[in-house]
C-alpha cells in the first residue's frame, strides 16, 4: 500500500501525462494530466486493454520488441503528442510499458497565430507568467520573440525580445533544434553553474520551422536525482517484500547477463547451454574476480532445474569444524548449542536442483574424502543422525586454484577432482578479452548507479582508454570497484572523466610505448609481432582462423611468423 501511494503521489506531480500498462497490455496507472489529455476517467480505465482507450496506440509494439521509443509522435482525439514509450524490463523480458507524454497541439496552433495575432501573444505571455514556469519562444532565425517573467529574472535579462537566444541563455540549443527540427526532451543543460533538465520543441507551419520552444523542466538537476532515488528506493522496497514472500532459494543470473561479445566470452556462453541441457557436475575455473557465480547462476537458470532450489556455499569462508553440519546438517543434540529438532544442510535445501560449491580447492581433505561419498553413492546422513537421505543434486563447484597441481602437493583428491570435472569451464581473465571493457564499463556504471542512487550519464572516451590499457589482475570485481569508487567522486560531475580513476591506472595509460629512444618502426614492429602472437595463442595457433582475424593472407601470416620467430616463443 504504501509503494502504491508513493508511486500514484510522485505520478500525480509531474507536468506530464503518463499511462502504464502491464505485459498483457492491461492499463494500471493513468496519471491526471493523461485524464485530461485523453479525455478519459482513470476510475472506468484502469483495468481495460490500452487499445480500448487508444485504438492507435503503439505502447504493444514495445511490449514486443522490448525496445523503448522515444520522441515519437502521436494523434488521438484530435490532437497531437509527442511521447516516450519505455519498456519496464526485468530479467531480460519486458513486465510492462509506460507512456510518457506532452500535447504538442497549442504549439502547432501557436505556430499558425503567432506572426498573424498580436493578441494571442500577450495571451499567450500571461499564461506562462501565471504559473510561473521558464518558457522561451523563438522565431526560425533564433531571436527571442517571448520569455517568461521567471525565466527572464534567471537569465538577468529584464529585456530579452529581439535579442539572439544564444546571447541571452547559456549553453542553450535552441538554435540546434530549429537547424534540425528535431524536439529535444529531458537533455541536461548548465546555466550560471546550475545544472538543469530542459526540453526543446521546433515550431512548424507548412512542415518549414519557423521557431522553437523552450521548457526548463526540473530547474534543478537535484530535483531530478531526487526523484529518481525516491524511485529507486521503492525498488528496493519492493524488492526486500517480493524477497520476504518468496523465500524459496533461486539463481539470479541467465546467460543473457554475461555481458560481452569477444570471441572468448561467445565460446563461453556457447559452451553454458550446451552444459545446462545435461545433469553433469561442472567444474568452473577462473581467476578471482571473473564472475564464476554468474555462470554457475547461469547455468542452473538454462537447466532443467531451473524451478528447483540453487543453493550455494562458500568453502573458504566457513571454519572446517562447521562444514560438515553446514554441507549435510545435523540432528537435535548433535553438538552443544545444536538447534532444536535439528537443521537442514545445504544438500537437503538443494534436493532436485542445484548447488554451488565455491572455492571448491580451500575445502579441507577429510570434508573431500566425505564430499566424494556424496557424489558417489548420492546420499546424505546429518551429523549426529543415523539415517541416510536419498538426495538428487547437481553440483556445480568453481575454483581460482590449479587443481592438478594441488592434487600433486596432497592437498586435494585425486578422484573428487575427477568426479566433479566432467563437465569444465574456463573463464577467462578480463585482459585476456579487453574489447568486452566498454560494454562491461557501461553494464556496470548503471548497476553501480542504481545502487548508490544517483545518476550518471557516462564516461569519457580518455577515461574508457584508460580503463582499456589497464591489464586488471582483479578482473571483474577490481573494475566495479574502480567504477564505484569514480561515481562516489563525481561531486557535481554526471560524467566520469580521467580524473575520477584511482593514479595506479591513470599512470598505466599509454606506458608501453613511452620509450622515447626507439624509432617509430621498432614501435611498430614490436606492436605487430605482439598482435600476432596473441592472436595466434587466441586460435591455438590455428592459422587460417588467425589469418582470418588479422585480416591478411595465410601466406603473408606464416612470413609474419618465420620473420618474427613466432614458433619459438611457443
Amino acid at each position: 500500500m504504501f509503494f502504491k501511494e508513493c508511486f500514484q503521489s510522485i505520478v500525480e506531480n509531474i507536468n506530464e501525462a503518463v499511462i502504464g500498462i502491464d505485459n498483457t497490455g492491461i492499463i494500471f496507472v493513468i496519471n491526471k494530466m493523461a485524464e485530461k489529455l485523453l479525455g478519459v476517467d482513470a476510475e472506468s480505465g484502469l483495468g481495460l486493454h490500452i487499445e480500448q482507450i487508444i485504438p492507435e496506440t503503439n505502447l504493444p509494439r514495445v511490449l514486443k520488441n522490448c525496445e523503448s521509443e522515444i520522441n515519437q509522435n502521436f494523434i488521438t482525439n484530435g490532437r497531437e503528442f509527442i511521447t516516450n514509450r519505455i519498456a519496464i524490463m526485468s530479467e531480460g523480458k519486458a513486465k510492462g510499458a509506460i507512456a510518457i507524454f506532452y500535447d504538442i497541439t497549442n504549439h502547432k496552433k501557436m505556430q499558425e497565430e503567432l506572426n498573424a495575432d498580436k493578441s494571442y501573444i500577450d495571451i499567450l505571455d500571461t499564461i506562462i507568467n501565471t504559473f510561473n514556469e521558464w518558457i522561451v519562444v523563438t522565431d526560425e532565425k533564433g531571436i527571442i520573440t517571448m520569455m517568461s517573467k521567471a525565466y527572464k529574472e534567471f537569465v538577468g535579462c529584464a529585456n530579452p525580445e529581439g535579442k539572439l537566444v544564444d546571447e541571452v541563455i547559456e549553453n542553450t540549443r535552441m538554435s540546434k533544434v530549429i537547424e534540425s527540427g528535431v524536439a529535444e526532451i529531458g537533455e541536461v543543460q548548465e546555466i550560471k553553474g546550475n545544472k538543469m533538465i530542459a526540453m526543446r520543441v521546433p515550431l512548424k507551419k507548412d512542415d518549414k520551422v519557423i521557431g522553437a520552444v523552450g521548457k526548463v523542466v526540473f530547474k534543478d538537476i537535484s530535483d531530478f536525482h531526487s526523484l529518481s532515488k525516491k524511485l529507486n528506493n521503492l525498488e528496493k522496497e519492493v524488492e526486500f517484500y517480493k524477497n520476504e514472500l518468496d523465500k524459496e532459494r533461486k539463481a539470479k543470473y541467465s546467460v543473457e547477463n554475461i555481458v560481452g561479445d569477444s570471441v572468448k566470452v561467445k565460446e563461453v556462453k556457447s559452451l553454458v547451454k550446451k552444459v545446462a541441457n545435461t545433469n553433469s557436475n561442472v567444474l568452473i575455473i577462473g581467476e578471482s574476480g571473473t564472475g564464476k557465480e554468474l555462470f554457475a547462476h547461469s547455468i542452473h537458470n538454462a537447466s532443467k532445474r531451473y524451478l528447483a532450489p540453487f543453493v550455494k556455499i562458500n568453502c573458504a569462508a566457513i571454519p572446517s569444524e562447521l562444514l560438515e553440519a553446514e554441507l549435510f546438517g545435523y540432528e537435535e543434540g548433535a553438538f552443544t548449542g545444536a538447534k532444536k529438532g535439528g537443521k537442514k544442510g545445504k544438500f537437503e535445501l538443494a534436493n532436485g536442483g542445484t548447488i554451488f560449491l565455491d572455492e571448491i580447492g580451500d575445502m579441507p581433505m577429510n570434508m573431500q574424502v566425505k564430499l566424494l561419498r556424496v557424489i558417489q553413492e548420492k546420499e546424505i546422513e546429518r551429523v549426529g543422525g543415523n539415517t541416510l537421505k536419498s538426495i538428487n543434486v547437481r553440483i556445480i563447484a568453481a575454483t581460482n586454484k590449479d587443481l592438478e597441481n594441488s592434487i600433486k602437493e596432497k592437498k586435494f583428491r585425486e578422484d573428487l577432482y575427477y568426479r566433479l570435472n566432467v563437465m569444465k569451464i574456463s573463464i577467462p581473465p578480463l585482459r585476456e578479452r579487453k574489447e568486452d571493457i566498454p560494454k562491461l564499463v557501461n553494464a556496470l556504471r548503471i548497476k553501480v548507479a542504481s545502487r548508490l542512487g544517483v545518476y550518471v550519464e557516462g564516461i569519457s572516451k580518455e577515461a574508457l582508454d584508460c580503463l582499456v590499457n589497464y591489464d586488471w589482475p582483479g578482473n571483474i570485481r577490481e573494475l566495479e570497484n574502480v567504477i564505484e569508487r569514480a561515481i562516489n567522486l563525481l561531486d557535481s560531475d554526471i560524467v566520469i572523466k580521467l580524473e575520477h580513476l584511482s593514479e595506479r591506472l591513470t599512470k598505466n595509460k599509454f606506458k608501453r610505448y613511452s620509450n622515447k629512444s626507439k624509432h617509430l618502426k621498432v614501435i611498430v614492429e614490436e606492436v605487430e609481432k605482439e598482435i600476432i602472437f596473441e592472436c595466434l595463442k587466441e586460435t591455438n595457433w590455428n592459422k587460417n582462423k588467425a589469418a582470418r582475424m588479422l585480416g591478411i593472407s595465410r601466406a603473408g601470416l606464416y612470413k609474419k611468423i618465420e620473420e618474427y620467430k613466432l614458433e619459438s616463443l611457443t
